[in-house]
């Protein structure tokens, strides 16, 4: 049976990778397409120190299990339940439909009204200060109106979102409380294939829950969980996680946190928290990555990201074989726009980059990561092959502003944004892969949608437009791909514009309408 990529959210998903289902939250979170971050102002994050791990390494041992790690972690595990509210459409009187009862109440459809409702999320979070700073995962307390904390000696706190960041899937939460235990951090970039790994957590809301696995792959990208704008290196664990672990701790054997649970992959077509379960393969954050990520929403209030401003995406064998290389790795520079740092670098079109700083990135994702980790001002120097001859280009990484990590229209996507009535909205050049994986004729052509800001226009307007959905016309004109979507967004009216929208095999034209 074919596996579908199952996203935290109760709408379908374009299926692009694997079965992948949220390790998290139990109930159906909408995944936030801009970055939501808090605004403390020079706040500081006081971490707390590891322990000995020489000790804690000796007293562990097959015949006495993992309990000295275990009692000194469980505790900083938190359990964490949110409230949001969504609206929903009505369902419609059926006597609406006759002319009778309209003469009255007008017409059926008019009486629609949308209804709130309340929706409900569990999932897990770690205690990372003594004085109440919790990490755990966006999509576990996105949206939420109220967070309830609960500790492992049963106390409940609320809970105030500090800060959150999509693109990582990584939020800050912070409760009003002194002396708690807090879990120590370890360091993620030390792990190896093979190393012992607990999984913590509230799974069903099943209380301190504790798992055992091995980390079974590092800097695991590729999978979208988070759109095709996200941040991925995660780690791979066989430790069962299932739905209600997102947000909760992956300890290693030296009881410091070096993961933060976030997905796992389920041959199941249920929803979070339906009959999607643990297989052996999960993914979890790592801390490293957390932590830098934590540490600005928290001191400085918002996540600050590098960018070379260029356009990558991973080579294919096939590309390789194009651009007369004999392996597939690195990142193909697809487009350079005008006055962005690798454009004044001297970046061209067709540019392979190898690496940066002499470190080899043969993963396209890896690279995003690393550049938009890199300090704004800084200048890096990247390993290019153009025109099959090495090189080395130096880049002045600008700092990526907030109107750019909201709107996702950065450096390193695959996805490529618009302007106006279509702002918010990511779409690609439609491949015969991903048409393959859309299941749909390869006679077809456009550009296929990969993201929807909830606050665009187009998510808005009733437009019923989603993920994997393949724009054919603009104003009654083809396109066939971005350059010629963007083309004719460019003459659209600023009140409206008229798309021929292929869905699931399915062709129909809908109106995106100007915000009242």
């Amino acid at each position: 049976m074919d596996r579908e990529l199952l996203l935290r959210r109760k709408t379908s998903a374009i299926v692009l990778a694997a079965a992948l289902a949220v390790g998290g939250a139990i109930g159906a979170v909408a995944m936030s397409a801009r970055a939501h971050l808090g605004q403390n102002g020079n706040a500081h994050i006081a971490l707390v120190s590891s322990p000995d791990p020489a000790r804690v390494a000796n007293s562990i041992s097959f015949t006495a299990g993992f309990a000295p790690v275990v009692k000194g972690a469980v505790p900083a595990v938190v359990n964490i339940s949110s409230t949001r509210v969504v609206k929903t459409r009505g369902q419609q009187n059926p006597f609406m439909n006759d002319p009778f009862f309209q003469q009255f109440f007008g017409h059926g459809q008019e009486q629609q009204q949308p209804l709130e409702q309340r929706e409900h999320s569990l999932g897990s979070g770690v205690i990372v200060t003594p004085d109440g700073y919790i990490l755990t995962n966006n999509h576990v307390v996105e949206g939420a109106k109220d967070i309830d904390v609960e500790l492992f000696d049963q106390r409940h706190f609320a809970g105030k979102v500090i800060g959150t960041d999509p693109r990582t899937d990584v939020a800050v939460v912070k409760i009003d409380a002194s002396g708690l235990t807090a879990m120590p951090l370890g360091n993620s970039k030390g792990l190896e294939v093979g190393d012992f790994v607990l999984a913590i957590g509230e799974p069903f809301g099943l209380r301190s829950t504790v798992t055992m696995g091995i980390v079974s792959a590092t800097g695991r990208t590729g999978l979208n969980i988070e759109g095709q704008n996200g941040y991925e290196d995660f780690i791979q664990t066989d430790a069962a996680i299932n739905p209600g672990n997102s947000g909760g701790a992956l300890v290693d054997v030296h009881g410091e946190l070096v993961g933060i649970n976030t997905a796992i992959l389920s041959g199941g077509n249920s929803e979070m928290g339906g009959e999607g379960g643990n297989e052996g393969v999960g993914f979890a954050i790592p801390v490293d990555l957390a932590r830098n990520v934590m540490t600005q929403i928290v001191e400085h209030g918002k996540v600050v990201r590098g960018q070379l401003g260029v356009f990558i995406t991973q080579l294919t064998p096939a590309l390789a074989k194009q651009f007369g290389l004999s392996k597939a790795e690195g990142a193909l520079v697809e487009d350079v726009p005008a006055n962005s740092p690798g454009a004044n670098a001297g970046l061209r079109r067709g540019d392979v980059i190898l690496g940066m700083n002499g470190q080899p990135y043969p993963d396209s994702q890896a690279m995003r990561l690393a550049i938009s980790e890199t300090a704004p001002g800084t200048t890096i120097h990247l390993n290019v092959i153009r025109d099959g001859k090495p090189m080395t280009v130096d880049v002045k990484i600008n700092e990526m502003s907030d109107t750019e990590q909201a709107s996702n229209d950065e450096q390193g996507e695959n996805g490529s944004g618009a302007s106006g009535l279509m702002a918010g909205v990511q779409v690609e050049n439609l491949t015969p892969q991903i048409t393959q994986r859309l299941n749909i004729s390869p006679d077809i052509q456009g550009v296929v949608i990969t993201q929807i800001s909830p606050d665009s226009a187009a998510a808005q307007s009733n437009a019923q437009l989603q993920r994997g959905d393949i724009v054919m016309e603009v104003n009654h004109h083809p396109v066939h791909n971005v350059q010629e979507y963007q083309d004719q967004l460019s003459r659209a009216g600023k009140d409206s514009v008229l798309l021929l929208v292929n869905q699931g095999g399915n062709t129909f034209y809908t109106v995106v309408q100007g915000q009242q």
